[in-house]
């Protein structure tokens, strides 16, 4: 990654350099891509990635070789009951 990075394009919050897990939607598929470079805001979490890395997230995602399964749950928001449910108007 190049050093030193603009501000938060939303919050103006200081970018630092770090390697996150990008849930990544290939298709209908959701792929998770573990470690991949990016600029992350200190202040608000937004993430920034530089075109070579989006590439490279792509041509990841359409392979299918070294590929690690999990299993995850999925559930609705509607059902689970809260003791007082908010009115949104």
């Amino acid at each position: 990654m190049k050093q030193g990075h603009e501000n938060c394009y939303f919050c103006r919050g200081e970018m630092l350099q770090k390697k996150i897990t990008v849930d990544y939607w290939w298709k209908e598929e959701l792929i998770l891509i573990e470690d991949v470079p990016a600029w992350v805001c200190i202040q608000c979490g937004e993430e920034v990635f530089e075109g070579a890395i989006v590439e490279k997230m792509e041509k990841v995602a359409k392979e299918k070789k070294k590929i690690k399964t999990i299993q995850v749950n999925v559930k609705k928001f509607g059902d689970t009951t809260l003791s007082s449910t908010p009115v949104l108007s």
